[in-house]
């Protein structure tokens, strides 16, 4: 599995507000997406909400619409976890989807200066995505590991932010 050797990306997120954006495709599967990555969130003591979306096309826009701040017609959130399930299919349409998320995430994440977390699955099979899940017996937790990223990589460049050397 891809998770050997994964960091210990735990922080105090006490301060954050975070929006956890989750497509409705496959649904065993994206409710345990979910819960990994709000359990994650509770742990670290961040505020956060759950909005669905259709699927995982949907996310870059939504993200988005969370991260841009309150002051211009956004929801004004420190982070945004965008959660999805992709599971190739016989046409292409699969590579189209996956390339269309992972480059809007990318792009609203710098547009905005604020951390995406990437818990979109992208498997061959249902099996894959399920292994994937964080559900009982599950190898990984994507939702969790995509929480965790996105918290610290928030904690992270706050603290490059505040730091300067000027």
């Amino acid at each position: 599995m891809s998770g050997a050797g994964a960091p210990n990306l735990t922080v105090d997120a006490s301060d954050l507000r975070v929006a956890v954006i989750a497509g409705s495709w496959h649904e065993e599967i994206m409710s345990s997406l979910i819960d990994g990555a709000r359990e994650t969130l509770a742990q670290a003591g961040a505020e956060h909400g759950l909005f669905r979306v259709a699927g995982a096309f949907e996310l870059p826009l939504a993200a988005q619409a969370a991260l841009t701040p309150a002051n211009a017609g956004g929801g004004g959130f420190d982070a945004a976890i965008c959660l999805g399930v992709i599971i190739r299919g016989g046409t292409p349409h699969f590579d189209y989807v996956c390339n269309a998320v992972t480059d809007g995430l990318t792009r609203v994440q710098l547009d905005t200066g604020k951390p995406v977390g990437f818990g979109v699955l992208t498997t061959d099979t249902e099996q894959q995505a399920l292994d994937r899940s964080g559900r009982p017996g599950a190898p990984e937790s994507k939702g969790r590991e995509a929480a965790e990223a996105a918290l610290h990589l928030a904690v992270t460049a706050r603290r490059i932010r505040e730091t300067g050397l000027a």
